[in-house]
């Protein structure tokens, strides 16, 4: 009883977060809760911050993170002391000092639950739309991917190129006219209605190449958070990426989708170009392992441009990889799977199911089908 008393503050708190943690897995598996609780709580909440973090221009994400880092370190130095300093009380000391760090771990995984959780159990963009992921036939994929290789070319010229031929345009310029990326979208899909904000550029992109990150939503400060480090090219179809998730939509697969359709429907060069350019990659890449011959026909239609901006690209990304992005990439495909994302990091692969569902009779009407397949 001693020992109850003793840590009877920690005890409450965790019981606290075990509550929350069983009442949030009760009411996932209730959608019309769910979608009433994002579109009445979560999302004006989520848009609150954001009118608070956005009065900055620096990442307020990257803030948090660093204070967090400190903040744990300080707390583990702290305990440690604290236990040696306990003489006879050392294993009551260590016990609190485990329980505590349980407990704000399982409060930071509750926040995160009910400010971004919560979406992957509210109506995805495939319910909006009936637009559906469906299984793929080899003559539809090939039609699709040569279709995005047609819109690739023809859009290869309309972007600022340096002297080497690749992508060349200011940061400053893509940033800029992100706001209005998603017109185009919206039209077509009126629920995709919002107010876009500008993207934050993170200041420790590095970091994030070396994860093998492009871009980060944070609904802790409802910002959206843009890798500038990577290659350029793709920056303008990631940030559309990123604001599919200002949406409400936490499927990575669907704002993939989103991002390419937003980007190619914007009516900026820049940004149409880009969006052909993600499209034609995730194609590209379940294409080739489909078909090889067919990959490699549709690969030479392509102009040296978009070739040497395919190449910097995987030049790019090659240079990171290693023990930090297989890491990372394996911590957030446990994140997905724990939030019913049975693919996991695998679950990307489904925008080409997508894609070839939503473009596949407009890449045959253009006649894409009678490429080699």
């Amino acid at each position: 009883m001693t020992f109850l008393r003793a840590h009877r503050k920690l005890h409450i708190w965790l019981l606290a977060d075990l509550m929350l943690l069983a009442a949030f897995w009760i009411a996932r598996e209730h959608r019309d809760w769910m979608n009433a609780l994002a579109d009445h709580v979560v999302l004006p909440l989520r848009l609150a911050l954001s009118s608070v973090t956005y009065r900055v221009s620096f990442s307020v994400m990257e803030v948090l993170y660093a204070l967090a880092a400190l903040a744990a370190i300080g707390y583990v130095a702290w305990s440690v002391a604290a236990v040696v300093r306990a003489g006879g009380r050392r294993a009551s000391r260590g016990y609190a000092a485990t329980v505590g760090a349980v407990c704000i771990g399982l409060t930071v995984y509750l926040l995160s639950s009910f400010l971004w959780g919560v979406s992957y159990y509210t109506d995805t963009f495939q319910d909006k739309s009936g637009v559906r992921a469906e299984e793929v036939s080899l003559p539809d994929l090939t039609a699709v991917t040569a279709w995005f290789a047609s819109n690739l070319t023809e859009t290869a010229d309309e972007v600022p190129r340096d002297a080497a031929g690749l992508f060349d345009v200011s940061l400053d310029d893509i940033f800029a006219d992100s706001t209005a990326v998603y017109e185009g979208a919206e039209e077509l899909f009126p629920f995709l209605a919002f107010e876009d904000r500008v993207p934050k550029r993170m200041f420790f992109s590095k970091v994030m190449s070396a994860m093998n990150f492009t871009g980060v939503y944070c609904a802790f400060t409802g910002e959206s958070n843009i890798n500038v480090d990577a290659p350029a090219c793709l920056i303008p179809s990631t940030i559309a990426h990123e604001l599919a998730h200002q949406r409400g939509f936490a499927s990575e697969q669907e704002c993939n989708f989103l991002a390419v359709l937003a980007s190619t429907t914007s009516g900026n060069p820049v940004y149409a170009y880009s969006g052909w350019l993600m499209g034609y990659i995730h194609l590209g890449n379940a294409l080739y392992g489909a078909d090889r011959e067919a990959w490699q026909a549709i690969r030479d239609t392509l102009p040296d441009t978009v070739r040497a901006d395919l190449a910097s690209n995987n030049a790019y990304w090659a240079s990171f990889e290693g023990v930090a992005a297989d890491a990372s990439q394996k911590v957030y495909d446990t994140i997905l799977k724990g939030y019913g994302q049975e693919d996991g990091i695998r679950s990307y692969g489904t925008v080409v199911d997508l894609l070839v569902a939503y473009y596949r009779d407009t890449a045959r009407i253009n006649g894409s089908e009678d490429l080699p397949t």
